[in-house]
């Protein structure tokens, strides 16, 4: 453990009298490409940042379940685990709980435990903080009461706490990314079957960099937002026939598009079906050794996900617009939108020349100063 993680270990220890059984990582991801796909059963492509949320934890066996985090202001959260209830409140606490609530509803003996939290994950960022504290939960609580889930299993169960105990209807790709990344590597993910394989992606030693641009803002739209396109997807794959939209071949999707009456529902398959083809793009090139001929290919994407799904804002807009003036060779947003982060694939040789437009470009906008930093292909959850 490092300075950091050995700290949680002493708060823990401070906050419950004695020393924790384990100390637990789980990662934040970017997403490379792919987005609004994973609910479609399509392809996704993410990598998990160096970014984590740590987990101090013990087992009890009383039925009592205690949570405290170091980033947010007040007390250790005490629950009965017999009384979690979904969407009963709780802000972050919420995400823990909800992986103890799944755990215990799929017949998992869970009797309790101690949990201390520490997250270097940026919330707000579409980043996946809140991935990242379901799936440590998950992971402690899997090895220390001898569930035997396996990465998969336990992705799928830290979903089911969000979308049915927190109230987000999110695809898996988080949670998958967090619990089964490799260091040096993409994952990719087709959602359907949840099979996956670990592309190698060392941008360094192709003379790339991959930034991330956190803009800072998030705007109130967002989850809303979010779930009203989820349906106009689903609508659509009715409309069409399909279980999902993944059933969709790209190869007739103008042909598809025409039998669709209504506007919204239109675009967004037309996203949809778009992005799990540029995922397949995003794949070949990388398997052929031509990571630069991938930045269009995240560019295009940006104009799907600002023209189709509408779901970019100007913080992001600017961001990508400032990147690629500035010669980078491509960019778009990640994650849920309506602010967050945009992803930069750029020549090593320009990376501070393009952060410092991009930096350049928001502060002439009258706008917070962005958080860039580079995106490094990080290992998944693991034990300290």
């Amino acid at each position: 453990m490092n300075v950091a993680e050995q700290k949680v270990a002493e708060q823990f220890e401070a906050l419950y009298g004695a020393a924790p059984e384990g100390v637990w990582a789980a990662p934040g991801r970017v997403n490379l490409i792919g987005e609004y796909t994973d609910f479609n059963d399509g392809f996704v492509m993410p990598l998990a940042l160096p970014h984590t949320a740590v987990a101090a934890v013990s087992r009890r066996t009383d039925g009592v379940l205690r949570v405290h985090s170091a980033d947010v202001d007040g007390g250790v959260v005490q629950l009965g685990v017999d009384a979690l209830e979904p969407l009963s409140g709780g802000g972050w606490a919420a995400y823990p709980a909800g992986v103890v609530w799944a755990l215990r509803e799929a017949g998992h003996p869970v009797t309790g435990a101690d949990v201390h939290l520490a997250s270097t994950v940026p919330t707000g960022a579409g980043l996946s903080s809140s991935a990242a504290l379901e799936v440590v939960t998950a992971v402690a609580l899997d090895e220390l009461f001898g569930l035997g889930l396996g990465r998969p299993g336990i992705a799928v169960l830290a979903q089911r706490a969000e979308n049915a105990f927190v109230g987000v209807p999110c695809g898996v790709m988080d949670q998958m990314a967090s619990a089964c990344a490799v260091e040096g590597h993409a994952l990719f993910l087709d959602t359907r079957d949840l099979s996956y394989r670990q592309v190698p992606f060392d941008l360094a030693e192709q003379g790339l960099r991959l930034l991330v641009v956190d803009t800072r803002v998030k705007h109130a739209l967002g989850d809303g937002a979010y779930a009203e396109r989820r349906a106009g997807c689903e609508a659509g794959a009715r409309a069409l026939g399909v279980r999902t939209l993944r059933e969709v071949p790209y190869a007739r999707l103008p042909e598809e598009l025409a039998r669709l009456s209504e506007e919204s529902v239109r675009s967004y398959v037309r996203h949809v079906v778009s992005d799990n083809h540029r995922v397949e793009r995003t794949i070949a090139l990388l398997d052929s050794g031509d990571a630069r001929a991938v930045g269009p290919v995240l560019t295009e994407g940006h104009a799907s996900l600002r023209d189709d799904l509408r779901v970019s804002c100007a913080e992001l807009d600017l961001a990508v617009e400032a990147a690629n003036r500035a010669g980078a060779l491509g960019a778009r947003m990640t994650g849920g939108g309506f602010g967050g982060s945009v992803i930069v694939l750029v020549e090593e040789r320009a990376a501070d020349s393009v952060a410092a437009a991009v930096e350049k470009a928001f502060a002439e906008a009258g706008l917070t100063a962005p958080r860039i930093f580079p995106a490094v292909p990080s290992p998944g959850a693991r034990r300290l």
